[in-house]
């Protein structure tokens, strides 16, 4: 919980600059409150201030966690080697405020991705130790058969890895669809355990994260904050 402040430190404190961009930002009357336009930058408001910034509404909040449905060509890195960084889709007061993806997704893979500026929620989801669930549908060069979805069920053995890798789930959606459920999140994990099966991956998506599933209605590119209902659904606290 943010505590009471002036205004434009609150401002600051979302992302929206320095001290010194945030006062200037207001006193050009682009800030408003529920009250109308406010130019004062010391004016006191709450913790849970919902205000406007030259028009779009925003709600202060200590963290921020948010839900992506994650587009191609975007790396989930801050400085990408090859593709645009998927912050790049976010608004830049997140991306000041020091939001991060929660683990990553190839830049040739999409859907499902989390972010936040929360430290402990973001070692939670991708601290190997937690085994968190993940749901990918996988598209598949070659036609899928019971061979390749028992040995991935069974456990598939990988380069430098000391143990036979299995899926916690694993079903033909189609001839060339599969659904596969991981509990851990290795390098190129579902790649190369398809490889290990005998089929090789030509796109991969993900679905879900535990119980939280990607919402249909939710564009390639496009982001909300996660609900009440997300967490519940995630296991965690609302709002950390």
């Amino acid at each position: 919980m943010l505590p009471a402040m002036e205004l434009e430190r609150l401002l600051h404190s979302q992302g929206f600059g320095s001290r010194k961009a945030c006062r200037a930002l207001i006193e050009a009357g682009r800030v408003a409150l529920a009250a109308g336009p406010c130019l004062n930058p010391k004016t006191p408001v709450s913790a849970d201030l919902a205000f406007w910034v030259d028009g779009h509404p925003w709600q202060a909040a200590s963290k921020v966690y948010l839900l992506l449905n994650k587009p191609t060509g975007y790396e989930c890195s801050r400085a990408p080697q090859h593709h645009l960084p998927v912050l790049r889709l976010l608004p830049a007061p997140y991306v000041e405020r020091g939001v991060q993806p929660v683990g990553r997704l190839d830049a040739d893979t999409t859907g499902l991705l989390l972010l936040s500026d929360d430290g402990q929620f973001i070692h939670h989801f991708t601290s190997p130790r937690r085994h968190v669930p993940k749901t990918y549908a996988v598209s598949v060069r070659h036609p899928l058969d019971d061979t390749q979805l028992t040995a991935l069920r069974q456990g598939v053995q990988l380069h430098d890895e000391p143990a036979p890798l299995a899926a916690l789930a694993c079903a033909a959606r189609d001839s060339h669809t599969l659904l596969l459920t991981i509990g851990e999140g290795k390098y190129h994990q579902v790649k190369r355990m398809v490889a290990a099966a005998g089929n090789r991956v030509d796109a991969l998506h993900r679905e879900a994260m535990g119980e939280l599933a990607l919402p249909a209605n939710l564009a390639p590119g496009q982001w909300r904050e996660l609900t009440a209902e997300d967490f519940s659904q995630l296991g965690w606290p609302c709002g950390g």
